[in-house]
């Protein structure tokens, strides 16, 4: 359920800035508005600062010398000041909203886009939760990183050197005493990173691994509600609720040790400087206007001082969720293709020449899932694949269409190497429905027609839903417009596989790849299907999964899957006679059709 070994958190290779600094490609198109934002913002910081200079003037002029014009003229000026820095701020946020929603969309674009081209095998190995959080929440953490802290990190460290001039300027020793903080401070600021990246890491892999869990759950409702096991399963999704829930307070107490430190000591340092101050007022070495310029500038940097610690906070959650995010889009896509390969130009149809596969993450020593296998499906042939359970007929097929790569061998199409080929021009040419039908929120009619071109039309579909005897279709509530829900799962089971097997065939595809089509169809539709799917394979080139006799008989000849390999080439009859296996694994639907 969680996230492959190979992106585990705490990699020694962690580094902040070398994370956020991969979000540039992105930014670099809006970086007019954002270099924009940041100097609006280090604008409105500043005219905080002059508040201070401005107290100062009145204190010492207007109000000791009681000159109540100059007190007025005072309070319009920060009324003034006040105006232009909410300003500053307003146009900064403006500045910063549109684009930065852009590069949010542009990413999980680019994010849905290369999810779509990488291999089967790496689905396979990730939870559909990681995937969901990574374009979902991650992004989020990003965009927010992106329109606050990263901002706000450099306006603060300007403002902070700005107000500590001015304060140097006005009384270097009350400054001096100010800047005690500052090494300890920076000493809690790296060991606060050190260690909430580590745990903002495991915080947003465990949202994945909730996200997961509750996908599962809905998509598998009716398994839930069937055995009763809405208890058991509350308890697994409480139990990873409280695992992410402790983790959280695990960062709010890393959180809250910063704050406390961060908070105390420059209070500490502006009490002992208004004491000092105080004395130096009393004794007449400085001006009480002085004074109250120079506390006043110390508590105008009282919030950037303290919002230092939920600044780093954010910029380790947008770095770990940027980490998170690149460790999908580093994932190598699926090749395109090479040049062409003339070899066995001569020799159409389909054809494997000593194919051999092994998953990816299967161990060096274990045994091929295939080995040698040899095959040549002649053109206009249905070649009917049969085996026991295990063998591996459905990876057989899965290789044709580069779901999967070969680990060993090749494949060819009319005498063509698929690897050579474009991989849209081999699914273009090829056509498959598998065993476990999948459907999508959408329209039959989208559903179906997802298998043929862009020009294909109602006369296409038709006919394709004729050809899977689905014309069912046509008695929904809005037709084939009808919304068929999540997973098709508004319909029967026989239904789904009547839609995947007509979504094969409406491209009248040049080559069709069937993983036991019919398994779930009752006998008198799984006949009619069958009568109707004849006329289609006599156009075709077939290579069809089988279980049953009355599958078995929609093929040519038929090829037995043993131990990997294949054991046997011929007819149905042929091998029901000659090969023991084969006569085996039909004879229980053989006897029944006798």
């Amino acid at each position: 359920m969680s996230t492959p070994d190979a992106v585990t958190p705490g990699r020694a290779d962690h580094s902040t800035v070398r994370s956020l600094l991969r979000l540039w490609p992105y930014v670099r198109p809006v970086r007019t508005r954002l270099f924009s934002a940041a100097f609006v913002a280090v604008l409105a910081s500043c005219t905080g600062l002059v508040f201070p200079l401005v107290l100062k003037w009145m204190v010492d002029g207007p109000v000791a010398e009681r000159d109540v014009a100059g007190i007025w003229l005072g309070a319009l000026y920060l009324l003034l000041l006040g105006v232009a820095e909410a300003v500053l701020f307003g146009l900064r946020r403006w500045l910063v909203a549109r684009p930065l929603s852009g590069v949010e969309a542009d990413m999980r674009a680019d994010l849905y886009r290369h999810l779509q081209r990488l291999p089967v095998a790496f689905h396979d190995r990730w939870a559909s939760g990681q995937l969901l959080s990574r374009g979902t929440t991650d992004l989020m953490l990003v965009r927010q990183f992106l329109a606050f802290p990263l901002t706000f990190l450099l306006v603060n460290s300007v403002t902070i050197l700005i107000g500590v001039m001015i304060m140097l300027a006005q009384e270097w020793t009350l400054g001096l005493v100010l800047l005690a903080p500052a090494a300890p401070l920076m000493v809690v600021c790296w060991l606060f990173e050190r260690h909430y990246s580590l745990v903002a890491r495991r915080a947003q892999d465990q949202v994945g691994d909730l996200t997961t869990v509750v996908e599962e759950s809905v998509l598998g409702i009716r398994i839930i509600k069937g055995f009763g096991r809405h208890r058991s399963q509350a308890l697994a999704f409480r139990e990873l609720s409280r695992t992410l829930r402790g983790t959280e307070l695990a960062k709010a107490r890393l959180l809250a040790a910063i704050l406390t430190v961060i908070v105390t000591l420059p209070e500490l340092a502006i009490g002992a400087a208004l004491v000092l101050g105080t004395v130096q007022v009393a004794d007449g070495r400085l001006s009480a206007g002085t004074l109250v310029a120079f506390l006043s500038t110390a508590l105008a940097l009282r919030w950037p001082v303290e919002s230092i610690g939920f600044l780093l906070a954010m910029s380790q959650e947008a770095a770990t969720a940027t980490e998170r995010y690149f460790e999908v889009m580093d994932e190598q896509p699926e090749s395109t293709g090479t040049s062409a390969v003339a070899d066995g130009k001569g020799e159409g149809g389909l054809r494997f020449h000593g194919v051999q596969f092994r998953y990816p993450d299967a161990p060096a020593d274990a045994p091929p899932v295939l080995d040698r296998i040899d095959l040549h499906i002649r053109p206009g042939e249905s070649m009917a694949l049969v085996g026991a359970t295990g063998t591996g007929k459905t990876t057989l097929t899965a290789l044709v269409p580069r779901l999967h790569e070969v680990t060993a061998g090749r494949i060819t199409l009319d005498g063509e190497d698929i690897t050579a080929m474009p991989r849209e021009e081999l699914r273009a040419r090829v056509a498959v429905a598998f065993e476990e039908p999948t459907l999508f929120s959408a329209g039959v009619g989208e559903n179906v027609l997802m298998g043929a071109p862009d020009t294909a039309g109602e006369a296409d579909l038709d006919r394709a839903l004729a050809v899977a005897q689905a014309d069912f279709a046509h008695a929904l509530p809005q037709g084939t417009r009808t919304q068929v829900g999540e997973q098709g799962l508004s319909l029967s089971g026989g239904q789904r596989q009547r839609l995947a097997l007509a979504r094969a065939v409406v491209g009248r595809p040049g080559f069709l790849v069937l993983d036991d089509p019919l398994s779930a169809l009752d006998v008198h539709t799984e006949a009619a299907v069958e009568a109707a799917l004849r006329r289609v394979l006599a156009e075709t080139t077939a290579l069809i999964v089988a279980h049953r006799p009355s599958t078995v008989l929609l093929a040519d000849r038929v090829a037995l899957l043993s131990g990997g390999r294949i054991t046997a080439v011929g007819t149905h009859h042929e091998l029901l006679r000659s090969n023991p296996e084969y006569a085996h694994l039909m004879s229980g639907d053989e006897e029944a059709d006798r």
